[in-house]
């Protein structure tokens, strides 16, 4: 049995026992982890298609290692300007072994639940009010709001612009309020807007919009150069 399964944005075909290296997950060595975006599975000659996932299908695998991919040179050239610029990269992987391919048994997450509407007796209960009252109480001016502004939350190492416009629309549009948010928290925003945001690593980010927050430039600098694409 073998299944095309979709893991930190990236789709790869697995069969039971089989190592793969992945996009960092944020997963610790050691535990298990589960993936429910399946888009086939395959045993024999029965072949199940999704639409474009399979209700019900789930892929359990268990976490190894964490580690850094080979080294690859970037070069980036201007023609006749002078600009040069000679890069390295090194990708945060991760090695996990599939433990089981079900077909079924996958129970999809609960979506979150809305804000219940005001009862509509309320509504006319205030439309029915007097108007003698509605003129003996002097009308209160709404206080202006204030605008406020999103920072800058690129300036953090390894935010892109689609990482930081998922944040922003979840709430997290300041450093005050990236830093006081958990690294697991911003990774389940990023994975709930993109699957090819699931593979970002948060555990320095907070640390970050801290230093950012409170105007250290310079100590961020210097912990941004201890980086590697954001991560320690």
């Amino acid at each position: 049995m073998y299944a095309i399964v979709e893991i930190a944005g990236q789709q790869f075909k697995v069969a039971k026992d089989q190592k793969v290296f992945v996009n960092r997950l944020s997963t610790e060595e050691g535990k298990t982890v589960e993936f429910d975006n399946v888009l086939l599975v395959g045993d024999g000659d029965n072949i199940t298609l999704g639409a474009p996932a399979i209700d019900g299908a789930l892929i359990g695998a268990k976490v190894l290692r964490h580690l850094k991919g080979d080294k690859v040179i970037v070069f980036k050239k201007k023609r006749r300007k002078g600009y040069r610029v000679k890069n390295g990269h090194r990708q945060a992987l991760s090695e996990i072994v599939i433990e089981s391919i079900a077909t079924s048994g996958a129970k999809k997450k609960a979506a979150p639940a809305k804000a219940k509407a005001a009862p509509a007796k309320k509504e006319e209960a205030k439309k029915d009010a007097p108007k003698a009252e509605a003129k003996a109480a002097p009308a209160k001016k709404a206080a202006p709001k204030k605008s406020t502004k999103a920072d800058d939350l690129k300036k953090i190492e390894g935010v892109g612009p689609k990482a930081a416009e998922a944040m922003v629309a979840a709430g997290l549009d300041t450093f005050a309020k990236v830093a006081k948010a958990k690294p697991e928290a911003i990774e389940a925003i990023l994975a709930e807007a993109s699957s090819n945001l699931a593979h970002l690593v948060a555990n320095t980010w907070p640390k970050q919009a801290k230093l950012a927050a409170d105007g250290k430039w310079d100590e961020l600098k210097v912990l941004q150069d201890e980086l590697d694409g954001g991560r320690k």
